[in-house]
């Protein structure tokens, strides 16, 4: 049996509790990485022990199978339980034994009709909805089907103590996102397509050694062609790389994702395939290539990489500014407002997102609160007070409040990315510059004269002689 966390013995409490007090469908937060599975396999444990029937759903092959093996080894009665995809359950409801209660994984899809025909099979049945984050595209919400929400831990607090890594978070812009539009809730590939800069292939990989390099990393693909460009650049410099997709064959995909694990390959490319469930417990690096106005996809995305393990710095590149729609994996959510129909939330006119900037030389994404003396944390470079932050604002976190800063960083991303000698120096201080290249880069970068670096330079070699 797993040795249940403090944190998951209290979300188990707070449902009981929920149901104590009349409630009978129940949304149940928890964010990703901190063991949903278990919490449920928990719940089905002690439900089955007193002869009740439970039924577990999923949307999801081969997360169904990492959760038949959690349940049974959490020592499920599994005589008593159903667990099944809702692919499969909707079409047998008939047949099904009845369960006394229903766990639903990822419940933020619980809302669609395939989900509702089996709920409504059952209505003696408490159901219980679990998700990372209770919150759907479009009008229609949770409390269509729920009566209560149980909302666990926050990032910030889970990071604080340490069951999650720390991360830092850079942002490169290699998208014009003008161009996106939306189709079923998410962009569409073609949209994606004409948005996402060519130049963004080079890019992971120059961002990569940059920032990651060392580090079993994942990226995040909106197509095979695209997926697999990035592979071929990997493999061009002599990182181990494999793509995997939606049609990669299932054996074939289950040996990548093996020797992932075993730390035979540095990097896996997917396509829509390491969202929900799927236990990749190495990651050190998550690299987004694919833009989202998912709420739920950026979570799974960016804290893919957020397993905890001593001494772990988690790092987390997003080429197409995710960043700007959602702030940061961490920022604090208001889940109590979310799970509700649009227009029954509470009308408010104060912004709800905390601020955050983008520093210019490293491209590093932080809280304006975490500045120190008006420096990047991540870098320790000066900002001006006029150009840096951004505002994220309002519940959906779907809007966002830019400045001047926006069109400045492009170009000096752009510049870098142009420049060897450039980026090479973007994260340095002056002191830690040696050549007069080095110099006349670091001047223009910052806008100085070109006689800063002829002076620099000659300072120093007089103090050297």
């Amino acid at each position: 049996m797993f040795e249940l966390r403090d944190y998951q013995r209290e979300t188990i409490n707070q449902v009981y509790r929920s149901i104590r007090s009349g409630h009978r469908r129940i949304v149940v937060q928890q964010p990703p990485r901190t063991g949903k599975t278990v919490i449920m396999a928990e719940i089905a444990r002690r439900a089955t022990i007193k002869g009740n029937r439970v039924m577990f759903i999923i949307h999801r092959k081969e997360i169904l199978s990492q959760a038949i093996a959690t349940f049974k080894q959490q020592d499920v009665d599994m005589d008593l339980a159903t667990m099944g995809m809702v692919q499969t359950l909707t079409r047998r409801t008939a047949k099904l034994p009845t369960p006394q209660l229903i766990l639903i994984d990822e419940g933020h899809h619980a809302a669609s009709k395939s989900y509702r025909h089996i709920i409504e099979a059952f209505p003696n049945a408490y159901v219980l909805y679990f998700t990372a984050t209770p919150i759907r595209t479009g009008h229609d919400q949770l409390d269509q089907v729920a009566d209560d929400i149980v909302v666990g831990k926050s990032i910030k607090w889970l990071t604080t103590h340490d069951f999650l890594a720390p991360f830092k978070y850079y942002g490169l812009g290699d998208i014009d996102r003008s161009k996106l539009q939306k189709s079923h809730g998410d962009y569409t590939t073609q949209s994606m397509d004409e948005a996402i800069s060519h130049q963004i292939y080079g890019h992971i990989i120059d961002q990569y050694q940059r920032l990651a390099q060392g580090k079993q990393a994942v990226v995040y693909c909106h197509s095979i062609e695209s997926a697999k460009q990035v592979t071929a650049k990997f493999q061009e410099i002599g990182i181990s790389a494999a793509e995997v997709d939606g049609e990669t064959e299932a054996t074939h995909r289950d040996k990548l994702v093996q020797q992932f694990r075993d730390q035979q390959l540095m990097v896996l490319v997917n396509v829509n395939l390491f969202t929900e469930g799927i236990d990749l417990p190495n990651v050190d690096c998550v690299i987004m290539a694919r833009p989202t106005s998912s709420l739920a996809l950026y979570l799974q995305f960016s804290m893919r990489c957020l397993n905890p393990r001593p001494g772990k710095q988690a790092i987390i590149i997003d080429h197409v500014d995710n960043f700007l729609t959602f702030g940061l994996p961490d920022n604090d959510r208001d889940w109590n407002q979310a799970i509700i129909t649009k227009d029954k939330r509470k009308k408010t006119n104060t912004d709800t997102g905390p601020a955050i900037c983008q520093c210019k030389y490293c491209f590093g994404i932080f809280y304006r609160q975490d500045l120190t003396d008006n420096c990047c944390p991540l870098c320790g470079h000066k900002l001006e007070k006029d150009k840096h932050d951004y505002k994220v604002v309002n519940v959906d976190l779907q809007e966002i409040k830019e400045n001047q800063a926006v069109e400045h960083r492009k170009k000096m991303i752009q510049q870098i990315l142009n420049d060897q000698v450039m980026a090479n120096v973007a994260d340095k201080s002056p002191g830690q510059l040696h050549t007069l290249k080095e110099l006349q880069a670091y001047a223009k970068l910052h806008g100085y004269s070109t006689g800063w670096a002829w002076h620099q330079f000659n300072n120093r070699r007089r103090k050297k002689w």
